[in-house]
C-alpha cells in the first residue's frame, strides 16, 4: 500500500494543492484496500493528471459492484470507504469494461492544480 501512496504523491507533487494531495491519498488507499479485501487476484492502479482534475482508477477482477453504506457501530472501522470517496471526491463511480472482467472503481478531484496566492 505504502509504495501505490508513494507514487500517487510523487505525481501530484510540486504539481496540486497539499490538501487535493492528502485527499487523493486517502481515497486511494481507500480503494485499493476494498480492492485487496474483496478479492483474491489484486487490483491494478493508474491516475493521471488533466486539466487541473486528478482522476484515480482502481481495477480489480471481482464481479460484484461495490455500494457505499454507513457502517453500524458493530462493524468496527469496516465498512467506511466508498462512503468516505462519495463524500470527498468530486465524481466517482464504477465501470465494468469486460462482462466477467471485474471492475474499474475510480474517483477525481476537481482543481486539483495548485495555482497559488490569488
Amino acid at each position: 500500500m505504502g509504495e501505490v501512496r508513494r507514487a500517487l504523491r510523487e505525481l501530484m507533487r510540486h504539481r496540486c494543492a497539499v490538501d487535493a494531495a492528502e485527499v487523493a491519498e486517502l481515497l486511494i488507499t481507500e480503494l485499493v484496500t476494498n480492492a485487496l479485501v474483496h478479492t483474491d487476484q489484486g487490483a491494478e492502479v493508474s491516475a493521471s493528471l488533466d486539466a487541473g482534475r486528478l482522476r484515480v482508477e482502481v481495477r480489480d477482477y471481482a464481479n460484484r459492484r461495490p455500494r457505499p453504506y454507513v457502517p453500524t457501530a458493530d462493524d468496527g472501522t469496516h465498512g467506511r470507504g466508498l462512503v468516505l470517496v462519495q463524500a470527498l471526491a468530486d465524481d466517482w463511480g464504477v465501470d465494468a469494461p469486460d462482462l466477467g472482467g471485474g471492475k474499474v472503481v475510480w474517483f477525481e478531484l476537481e482543481r486539483a492544480y495548485d495555482v497559488g496566492p490569488a
